[in-house]
């Protein structure tokens, strides 16, 4: 129970003083028998009851609300992941900047990571803070989450999306919630096989195949190909947070797209583990042939509103007509049944569904670990999108994470019309969860 301000105690020990004097008077005019208290006295008493009572309620209440949470979001920037600092910008409008601090890490993460630690850590400088959500959890997060919680065990410290390894970043942060790197490779793949394509075209760089996630992504994306008669093939691209930067890296992307088709065929899939690749790449597909089954974390934001040279200010934070428009404009382009999403941003959905989950968590309404409470509060920020998810569970061994879940939703193929692909109803074969 959380202590009354000063206020609230002088007024409830007013109403307590009140009680007793009336009490006492009426104890000292007792009627005698055949007597009764008049209605004017008996009136009088309650208003004088009641009235501070309901005064010193409605203040504890704002007390408690006014510091009922303080939940700080970092994310990166609107040129490397623009759907979830709007999450996270959703997040501050709904429940105020009193409530809600945002923070940004560097685009260069890699070669900054001191100033990336710097900047999650120093939220826990605010002694009203009560959680922190770092998305996406990049190089850093796992250190910066043990310095929080040297000073600030109080602090729920959750991860979206992490990059750093499981082992290392589980046992430091509260929570870590990831797009499903496991189911998701088996399903990608199949999508593929079921829209006809022959081959599929994994895009990426080494620092990315260094990622726990990554590799063993690609470890069964190799086997789903395998399992569906598709060649598996790997091109590298370079990494934007290298001296190329986004320019060169997404200027590569449209340079050797055309290439690539025509080595591979018109019924090639193609898949990059970088949002800067994504625009790019959708717009080289438009051109030349080839499919897009979805973005590494799927959205009709992601890559598709630059390709297509859409500008949706008018529909921001309306998914529903976002995709309208996004559909619309690969139909008149020729890419019906080629380009696929998730209809609701996953970026988005992150930032501003984990900060709802803490939120959640602090006022005692959800439990931290409950994968229900996690799909609730994503669904807030989502609404209408069909989510699946589990407990993490570690290639080899078998053993489930009791704090790291894997979430993914349904596949869209956009078209006229178009049409989902039925993803979260498809039971993933056992034995990819155990490959490595």
């Amino acid at each position: 129970m959380r202590k009354l301000t000063i206020r609230a105690m002088m007024i409830l020990s007013l109403v307590l003083a009140v009680s007793l004097t009336a009490c006492g008077s009426a104890e000292d005019k007792k009627p005698s028998a055949g007597e009764a208290v008049s209605e004017e006295t008996s009136e009088s008493t309650e208003e004088k009851t009641e009235e501070p009572a309901a005064e010193a309620k409605e203040e504890a209440k704002e007390d408690a609300s006014s510091e009922a949470f303080r939940i700080g979001i970092v994310t990166g920037s609107f040129s490397q992941s623009e759907d979830d600092r709007r999450g996270a910008e959703a997040f501050q409008k709904k429940y105020g900047e009193d409530n809600v601090t945002l923070a940004i890490y560097p685009d260069n993460f890699t070669e900054e990571m001191e100033t990336t630690i710097r900047t999650i850590v120093n939220l826990a400088d605010d002694p009203k803070m009560k959680a922190i959500v770092v998305n996406q959890a990049v190089d850093g997060t796992t250190e910066a989450f043990r310095q929080i919680h040297e000073k600030r065990p109080d602090i729920i410290c959750i991860a979206g999306e992490a990059y750093e390894d499981f082992s290392d970043i589980g046992p430091v942060a509260d929570l870590v919630v990831n797009c499903d790197f496991v189911n998701r490779g088996y399903l990608i793949i199949r999508t593929a096989h079921e829209l006809g394509c022959d081959t599929f075209v994994h895009i990426s760089f080494p620092r990315h195949l260094s990622y726990e996630t990554v590799a063993r992504r690609v470890a069964v994306m190799k086997a789903a190909c395998e399992e569906f008669g598709m060649k598996f093939e790997m091109e590298e691209a370079p990494d934007p947070t290298t001296d190329v930067g986004v320019p060169g890296a997404q200027s590569f992307i449209t340079e050797h797209v055309p290439e690539w088709v025509k080595k591979y065929g018109e019924n090639s899939a193609y898949f990059c583990t970088n949002d800067a690749h994504t625009e790019p790449l959708i717009k080289a597909l438009l051109s030349y042939g080839g499919y897009f089954i979805e973005a590494d974390l799927p959205s009709p934001l992601m890559g598709y509103p630059g390709a297509l040279g859409l500008d949706l200010t008018a529909e921001a934070g309306d998914f529903e007509k976002i995709l309208s428009r996004v559909e619309a404009a690969i139909v008149e382009k020729g890419g019906a049944g080629r380009f696929g999403t998730w209809t609701r941003s996953y970026g988005y959905a992150v930032s501003a569904g984990l900060a709802e989950h803490a939120r959640n968590v602090i006022l005692g309404e959800s439990g931290l670990k409950d994968i229900n409470d996690i799909s609730k509060a994503l669904g807030v920020f989502s609404p209408g999108a069909e989510w699946n998810g589990s407990a993490y569970t570690e290639g080899g061994t078998g053993n489930r994470s009791d704090n790291t879940f894997l979430i993914y939703q349904d596949t869209y193929i956009m078209g006229d019309p178009g049409h989902y692909m039925g993803s979260t109803k498809v039971e993933v074969p056992e034995e990819y969860l155990a490959i490595e």
